[in-house]
């Protein structure tokens, strides 16, 4: 005689299936989720070196480095600012960019955003943006001949 319950075949056929199913849940997850955090937005390091001069009105250049993932990506900066300008100064600015997918989300025209502090004592901050959302915030002291 058969000593096993009536339905036992279907109760084995669902535990293998379950099994089946978590095993390809866990080969999905790990074949996603490495993916994904590449997707996801990382922090770059960025230095600037900028020389402004001008009598009212300003204009700048300078150059820096972009250090995202490990790698370093030199940039070139230049702009132009209206308002009490006289004389030159060199800023050296040091800070983190955040809203990084890739590195071309970099390039663009920032702005300020926020809260920018004034270099008092030599020493002051600024707070930029892009139009790809990514965000910088730089703080430095600063050399100036009037």
């Amino acid at each position: 005689m058969n000593a096993r319950p009536a339905g036992w075949w279907m109760a084995s056929t669902l535990e293998t299936m379950s099994s089946t199913i978590r095993l390809a849940l866990i080969a999905l997850f790990a074949v996603v989720l490495p993916a994904a955090s590449s997707l996801a937005q990382a922090p770059g390091y960025v230095r600037v070196k900028f020389v402004k001069a001008g009598l009212m009105v300003g204009a700048g250049g300078g150059s820096g480095v972009l250090t995202y993932r490990g790698r370093d990506y030199a940039f070139r900066v230049s702009g132009l600012s209206l308002g009490v300008t006289a004389g030159a100064s060199i800023s050296r600015l040091e800070g983190w960019a955040s809203g990084i997918r890739q590195v071309s989300d970099f390039a663009g025209t920032y702005s300020s955003v926020g809260g920018g502090g004034a270099f008092v004592g030599g020493f002051g901050g600024i707070q930029l943006g892009n139009e790809k959302g990514v965000k910088i915030a730089l703080q430095g002291p600063r050399a100036t001949w009037s």
